[in-house]
């Protein structure tokens, strides 16, 4: 092992293994159990470095010399089988040869469990991902626990590949239509994760035990199948016209949805698409060929970032009050009965476990927003994901009241009325008259200022912006804002709830359309200007395609509703004119009732491009991307020099979140600064080099 590698990698966690023998029953003989293990609970999961492969290697050399064994088992601590390599030390690698070196240490140490003179059998007893995964790959047989709550082949989602024998073990196993689900569509939905049954629904897995005596029953297995009362019989692979179609299926998807903007998924699927005829040396030398060219990538570097952003910024929100601030809750009230309403209540519900209780101007709204909630309950009942008592209980919780004294015990309140200040100022006086002098009264306003709508009232210390994004039970982020008088009781109580709700939290400053919405208002903003000035709207919708974002600018508008798009542009036009500038044409096509510019079947409705056209200073593509691009630049300077948020950290989080940028470009900034827009707009890189970068 390189000297260098131990030394990028010296604050590796050693996953370490630990080998016992056990007797088989049916006198089956001896199994050498390796249990893998880096000394910590289920919350420090275990991964693979230089250390801890160079350990498994010299156990398995011990293992090799024995002649008193029958098989070798694999197994991990509780909770947790092995997730995949330890990537702290890979943004550091600087060498070629040494992210070389990473693929060649891996494969050298798992291939071995395939190559022992005796059959090798991994246990799959807890979350298995990236190389934790493989390793299973390597055995002869695998089980898997019906308790396994994770099980993937995440690495093309972080901008690697699954190069320790993923794209080459894995189709050979089940095939390449199964493989790619597991390797390109999983990592492309937001990096899905299989359950145990779904990896032995897979094939993955050869046998399936309940998690209470998984290992017990995996070992009875284990002795039946060396036994021979077992026999172990999966569907033959096909190579032929299976796999190519497969695999150019998966190509069509891959060029729809992202452009070729993130090389990862196209090495993978190259891999795989290779896998069919290669040998398994030619296939482990391809993959360690991709894995050093991918980790000398900014793509990687950009995806650890936002992995890191995710995993670490996220639950410690930059600005946070001292948690020991927070008020307890009790009681929820919401304000309307419309559907953000009532998607909130069901969430607060669920997770606070609290009596939620909803408010409107008449009765058919209100039993129409209860009514919504608890249909939400009866579908996760059908659907098996909670119980008929959970569900009665949870039916319960949401009540509705026309009168605004069924706030009376609540600790927090949220208002979810029509975006329009006057009616948010108009709800809040009245709410106030009915609560506690401690009660938190909370905004889901998308674009307003939190301390206008304050001013008015009794206690504007307790108003805060609470901002989810649609939809309120799939999107992480909430956006939290201090209004001017907002005390650190009502922030800390604010970040609490959120952290019960789920969501991953960012502190924003009562800006105008705050982080999300501002951004990509800009964005929407450049991009119709420039189908005023006569771009056609099928070319301004492909020129953001490069991004590889969830969809397309014209059908995000039509998803988020043209009217809001329309009324957050009129706020930021208030605020800042010459940067959002407001489109007339825009506004007619609002006027007409329209809700998206395409057909039903994705064709451009000819009555929206006429609204749209006549201009005579049409742009391509490149110039749309360009332009659309120097605006995002300018205006996240600016955002930064506001103090909108902590720091270019938060702009990612919250566009990754909320707006699902997408995961390899890191956010925003890192592209920006990676295309060198970033110091042609404002003078200067948003990060440092080597912060989501290759380094200097």
């Amino acid at each position: 092992m390189s000297a260098d590698i131990t030394e990028i990698f010296r604050d590796e966690v050693v996953t370490h293994v630990r080998v016992r023998d056990v007797q088989l029953p049916f006198g089956a003989g001896t199994l050498a159990l390796i249990t893998l293990d880096n000394g910590h609970d289920h919350t420090k999961p275990s991964t693979f470095g230089p250390a801890g492969l160079t350990e498994l290697n010299a156990a398995l050399d011990e293992i090799a010399k024995r002649d008193d064994i029958v098989a070798v088992g694999v197994t991990g601590k509780p909770f947790i089988f092995a997730v995949g390599a330890d990537l702290k030390g890979v943004p550091l690698i600087q060498k070629r040869e040494d992210a070389l070196a990473i693929g060649k240490l891996g494969h050298d140490a798992f291939r071995r469990l395939g190559e022992l003179k005796v059959p090798s059998f991994a246990y799959y007893n807890g979350a298995a991902m990236g190389g934790g995964v493989e390793i299973g790959l390597h055995c002869s047989y695998r089980t898997v626990s019906r308790g396994v709550p994770a099980l993937s082949l995440p690495e093309a989602f972080l901008g690697l590949v699954p190069g320790w024998g993923g794209t080459y073990l894995l189709p050979n196993l089940i095939g390449a239509e199964k493989a790619l689900k597991v390797v390109i569509d999983n990592p492309l939905a937001q990096n899905k994760q299989l359950r145990g049954q779904q990896a032995y629904d897979l094939g993955i897995a050869d046998a399936i035990f309940d998690a209470a005596d998984f290992l017990e029953e995996s070992l009875i297995w284990t002795a039946r199948v060396l036994t021979g009362e077992i026999e172990v019989k999966r569907p033959e692979v096909d190579k032929g016209k299976a796999w190519d179609d497969a695999v150019n299926m998966a190509r069509w998807t891959l060029d729809g949805k992202l452009h070729g903007a993130a090389p990862s998924y196209v090495r993978a699927l190259d891999l795989v698409a290779a896998a069919k005829d290669r040998t398994r040396d030619e296939g482990f030398a391809a993959e360690d060929e991709a894995l050093a060219d991918l980790i000398m990538s900014d793509e990687l570097r950009a995806g650890l970032y936002a992995f890191d952003l995710v995993q670490k910024r996220a639950k410690r929100p930059a600005g946070a009050p001292d948690k020991a601030l927070a008020r307890k809750v009790t009681k929820v009230g919401v304000v309307g009965a419309g559907l953000m309403a009532s998607q909130l209540a069901l969430l607060f519900a669920r997770r606070l476990e609290v009596p939620v209780v909803l408010t409107d101007l008449d009765q058919e709204r209100l039993d129409k927003g209860v009514g919504y909630a608890h249909a939400e309950i009866d579908k996760l009942l059908g659907k098996g994901r909670i119980s008929a008592d959970k569900a009665n209980g949870l039916k319960a919780l949401i009540t509705g009241s026309l009168t605004k004294d069924a706030f009376a015990d609540a600790d927090f309140v949220i208002e979810a009325v029509f975006e329009e200040m006057s009616v948010k100022q108009k709800v809040f006086a009245e709410v106030e008259e009915h609560v506690s002098a401690e009660a938190i009264l909370a905004t889901n306003t998308s674009s307003l200022s939190v301390s206008e709508m304050a001013s008015k009232l009794k206690h504007p210390e307790r108003v805060v912006g609470f901002h989810f994004f649609n939809p309120v039970a799939v999107l992480p982020l909430l956006e939290i804002v201090r209004g001017e008088a907002t005390d650190d009781a009502a922030l800390a109580t604010a970040f609490a709830v959120g952290k019960q709700l789920k969501k991953s939290c960012v502190l924003v400053k009562d800006a105008p359309a705050f982080v999300v919405n501002r951004i990509l208002l800009r964005l929407m903003a450049e991009i119709i200007q420039t189908v005023d000035e006569g771009t056609p709207i099928e070319v301004a919708e492909r020129a953001a395609a490069p991004l590889g974002l969830p969809m397309p600018p014209f059908v995000l508008m039509g998803l988020v509703g043209p009217a809001i798009a329309l009324h957050v542009n009129e706020t930021l036009h208030g605020a800042f004119p010459e940067r959002f500038p407001l489109s007339a044409k825009f506004g007619e096509f609002v006027a007409a009732g329209k809700r998206g510019v395409y057909l039903p079947d994705f064709s451009i409705d000819p009555e929206a491009a006429k609204i749209f056209g006549g201009g005579d200073s049409p742009s391509t593509e490149e110039q749309v991307l360009a332009r659309a691009l120097k605006a995002l630049a300018e205006e996240i300077r600016l955002m930064l020099d506001e103090g909108v948020v902590a720091a270019p950290e938060d702009i990612d989080l919250c566009m990754i979140l909320g707006a699902g940028w997408p995961f390899h470009l890191g956010g925003i900034t890192p592209y920006l600064d990676r295309s060198g827009i970033a110091e042609q707009v404002t003078g200067r890189r948003f990060l440092e080099p080597g912060v989501a970068s290759l380094p200097a």
